[in-house]
């Protein structure tokens, strides 16, 4: 593997590092205005959600690696201690790329990317109305990393009020990454739209408590069939099928029709996949099993 030193590394070098590793990043697109009422917007991937209650999120206006200087964001948070997060979907992925471009403090980058300033209600920065989801913001503290170029500088935000477009909800009330569509920042000019085959879901149940790998038999973890991902479900079951209802499968016909007790244990590894691939955890788990007890 690389191995890198952080103090044996140009900044630029192992920024591009981080970006590339920790990825894909969701995106804030962040409204601002100057004490002199200039709208400032500007899109910052070193973002996430940290708190529902109270519900703050974080980003990060980092020092330029290239000359040490601050951006016009920071001055804006730090002067009026506002800001509007919209989120970027892949509908206004390039006008919001248009708004990194280093204008000068004096340039409206919502007039600049083509973007309609909306008014918001409870602070004064305007937020995106191309964007499905605002969230209007009051600063409750900057937090400098460090004074030379690369640093971070943590804007810490306390949602006020939010607004989403009822166009990306689902039937439930939920938000639908179908239909909200977002982006999401990978390094260089690399970017993650989170939607279609992209999304898939990982259900776990966090409070049952599973088996975990350690149980499973050595011939089932050391399978040359079945991957990590797919022996994790079998580790996430509370308890693993036992001898009488694995060898069933042989006896009540629930089994594959291949299914015999001279099958070998690749074979019934394959048969395992097969069942998880059509949700059949049950069944998968009873195959897997199986080769334990013939």
């Amino acid at each position: 593997m690389l191995t890198i030193d952080p103090t044996q590394i140009p900044t630029k070098d192992l920024h591009q590092y981080i970006l590339g590793a920790v990825a894909p990043r969701p995106i804030a697109f962040a409204s601002t205005l100057s004490a002199d009422g200039v709208p400032n917007l500007a899109p910052y991937s070193f973002f996430n959600a940290f708190s529902s209650n109270p519900p703050i999120l974080i980003f990060s206006s980092n020092r330029r690696v290239a000359n040490n200087t601050t951006k016009d964001t920071l001055k804006n948070v730090e002067d009026t201690g506002e800001v509007v997060i919209n989120v970027v979907p892949h509908s206004i992925v390039r006008q919001m790329a248009l708004c990194s471009i280093e204008y000068g403090a004096e340039v409206n980058e919502f007039e600049k990317a083509g973007l309609t300033p909306l008014p918001s209600e409870r602070v004064k920065p305007f937020r995106v109305a191309e964007s499905p989801v605002h969230m209007e913001c009051v600063v409750e503290r900057v937090l400098p990393l460090g004074e030379l170029g690369g640093a971070g500088n943590l804007v810490v935000c306390r949602i006020v009020l939010m607004h989403i477009n009822e166009a990306v909800l689902s039937d439930t009330g939920r938000i639908d990454p179908q239909k909200i569509d977002l982006m999401g920042r990978m390094g260089r000019f690399y970017y993650a739209r989170a939607s279609g085959d992209a999304v898939m879901e990982v259900v776990q149940k966090v409070t049952e408590i599973g088996v975990g790998f350690d149980a499973l038999p050595e011939s089932l973890r050391h399978s040359k069939i079945l991957t990590g991902n797919e022996l994790a479900r079998f580790a996430s079951l509370q308890a693993l099928p036992g001898r009488e209802e694995s060898l069933a499968l042989l006896t009540n016909g629930q089994g594959p029709a291949t299914l015999t007790a001279g099958t070998s244990l690749e074979a019934l590894h394959q048969l395992a996949r097969e069942a998880l691939e059509a949700e059949d955890l049950d069944l998968a788990a009873k195959l897997a099993m199986l080769a334990e007890y013939l």
